[in-house]
């Protein structure tokens, strides 16, 4: 894990001036990251359905501080364990990001200014455009109007 200091201090976990190297993280989302968009049934919402986006990060037990050094970089969501009860002898942990503010104004301009070389990018390029497309529906929804 590669990490960038933007101060003279000595390096430690403590030190708010320590970050990771934007360009690691984009790497290590490219292989084991996803932006995804689910629907499915909900009887409580006007439409009977809900939309979930999600920005998930994988990796196995033993890797979970590079999970945990991903979200202190962004500073939200959450690790979830997926247990495993298969052959394998290691759980699974989820880096998940999942409120609409912390999409909106920290994981999709990051990885906008930090853009992605592979096919990721048309992944993320199609969560984006969902993901606007809910604000614009729910703006006209709510019958609220932007002013430009």
């Amino acid at each position: 894990m590669v990490k960038i200091t933007h101060s003279d201090n000595v390096p430690s976990l403590d030190n708010q001036q320590e970050r990771l190297d934007p360009w690691w993280i984009v790497g290590f989302v490219d292989g084991e990251g996803c932006f995804s968009v689910s629907t499915f049934k909900n009887r409580t919402t006007r439409s009977n359905y809900q939309t979930l986006f999600e920005f998930v990060v994988t990796q196995g037990e033993r890797s979970k501080s590079a999970l945990e050094a991903i979200k202190n970089y962004f500073g939200c969501g959450n690790i979830y364990i997926n247990r495993r009860y298969d052959n394998h002898n290691y759980n699974l942990l989820r880096y998940c990001v999942r409120r609409q503010d912390d999409l909106k104004n920290k994981i999709i301009p990051f990885f906008q200014k930090y853009q992605f070389r592979t096919s990721k990018r048309e992944q993320f390029e199609k969560f984006c455009e969902r993901f606007d497309n809910r604000e614009s529906s729910e703006t006209i929804r709510q019958g609220r109007k932007d002013k430009i």
